[in-house]
């Protein structure tokens, strides 16, 4: 029988530890706010997934280390900028056999790591027991068992393959893969471009300019995985396209619903007040576009969110920007 220890209750988090329980893993929640925990052990998360009756299977602490005692399987799921930090106040109390799983989708800035770097870096974990997790998952929808597929990616194939067996329920179907660079930097990138597509919509334009971004978007997520020895396959695929339709057209999206409001107006700042929440996409910008840089990768939507995000900048002059940019063959 496989224990699992999630770290993280937010909706992502909740919605995996439901998926293990229902694939028969135990599973051990870890919570920095007590009164979620208790919400957890009375059998719903309701500030997250309110929607989503727990299985039984499911317990949760305050306590880092009753988290991680006799875990198989360690699941983070905190904020992606707070993985550092988070790692420093518990990192050493992980089981040195345990596999580590990351459900992150971020570039940590000021490093520019992707998140199984800084698992490897801040938690002192050998890069072979780091797992993937990234695909068309938008946590509501899997919360009601709508069917969802998703990619899990391991250096070695085995260590992949243990992760999708613990997680291989009725309605949510693993696929293995060996790609982590590709598989992460597709995850972290497609929130970007979401924001993009959500400022279009927010914009008043319609499917033609959203497919637009969401294509080109694709282009420059596959050019700087390849850069970094992403497989160009990896984008085609679940982790890559699925991932970026899904978050880019959905209104669950945060991403994509944080766009539109920008589209419509609305400052970053006014947008976290009413929402209460900051997307992944407006964290990442800049330490994706500096990771583009470094590599001399041409990613102009992302430069245009993060001069939006960072600058000031209004939706409609990044769209004028994008267009009036030189023309060239699409293969470039």
């Amino acid at each position: 029988m496989t224990t699992a220890a999630v770290f993280g209750t937010g909706s992502w988090g909740t919605a995996f530890a439901a998926v293990l329980a229902d694939a028969g893993t135990d599973v051990r929640m870890w919570g920095r706010r007590s009164e979620v925990v208790d919400a957890i052990n009375a059998g719903c998360n309701d500030e997250y997934l309110p929607e989503l009756p727990l299985p039984e299977r499911i317990s949760a602490t305050s306590d880092p280390e009753k988290a991680a005692a006799g875990a198989d399987i360690i699941v983070l799921a905190v904020p992606s900028q707070t993985l550092r930090a988070n790692l420093a106040t518990w990192g050493s109390v992980l089981p040195r056999s345990a596999t580590v799983v990351s459900l992150m989708k971020g570039v940590e800035l000021g490093t520019t790591k992707r998140m199984s770097e800084v698992i490897a870096d801040a938690a002192d974990i050998d890069a072979g027991r780091i797992v993937v997790v990234s695909g068309p998952n938008l946590a509501r929808e899997i919360a009601v068992k709508q069917p969802a597929a998703s990619v899990v990616a391991a250096t070695d194939e085995r260590v992949a393959q243990r992760v999708a067996d613990a997680c291989a329920a009725a309605y949510f179907r693993p696929y293995t893969h060996t790609d982590v660079i590709g598989t992460e930097i597709a995850g972290a990138t497609k929130n970007v471009i979401a924001l993009a597509v959500g400022m279009a919509e927010g914009l008043g334009m319609g499917d033609n300019s959203k497919a637009s971004i969401i294509t080109r978007g694709l282009a420059e997520t596959t050019r700087l995985g390849t850069a970094l020895g992403g497989d160009s396959v990896t984008f085609a695929g679940l982790a890559g396209i699925g991932d970026l339709i899904a978050t880019c057209m959905s209104p669950l999206s945060r991403n994509h619903s944080f766009g539109v409001r920008l589209g419509q107006g609305m400052a970053v700042d006014e947008v976290i007040a009413v929402t209460k929440q900051t997307a992944e996409g407006v964290k990442s910008c800049t330490s994706i576009l500096d990771l583009a840089r470094h590599h001399g990768v041409d990613v102009p939507i992302i430069e245009q969110v993060n001069a939006m995000i960072t600058e000031g900048k209004s939706a409609q002059d990044v769209v004028g920007a994008l267009l009036s940019r030189p023309r060239k063959a699409e293969t470039g």
